[in-house]
């Protein structure tokens, strides 16, 4: 009977702590950030570009209410109960005509108050 409560105990809590769409969004964002800052603040910006941004860190950081509701706009999310599973496919939008965003696909595991990758696959971009 203590095993049958237990476990019971155990679903309803996974169940309460089971994230919301609006905490997927902020941990999206947050994500993105530090994705986009690692792809094109690492030197990949267009020579023209890197004269123009000073601080390409910080631009990117400042963007990330923006970058949360774009993930959350471009994500899917598939409510199991005890647990859901997030995908999100963006990117791919050319900027400029030298300058193409990279696709980005991720599944995400949330569960128990906490956010798991799954699988994330990305193209280039295009920066010529």
């Amino acid at each position: 009977m203590a095993a049958v409560l237990a476990f019971a105990a155990s679903g309803v809590a996974l169940a309460l702590s089971n994230p919301s769409s609006e905490e997927f969004k902020s941990y999206a964002g947050a994500q993105l950030v530090s994705v986009i800052s690692d792809e094109l603040c690492g030197g990949a910006l267009p020579m023209v570009l890197q004269l123009w941004v000073k601080d390409c860190p910080r631009l990117i950081r400042d963007q990330e209410p923006a970058l949360a509701e774009l993930a959350g706009q471009f994500s899917r999310r598939l409510n199991l109960g005890l647990a859901s599973i997030y995908t999100t496919e963006l990117g791919g939008q050319d900027l400029l005509p030298a300058l193409r965003l990279p696709e980005y696909s991720v599944t995400t595991l949330a569960i128990a108050g906490q956010f798991v990758i799954l699988q994330s696959s990305s193209d280039d971009g295009k920066i010529e």
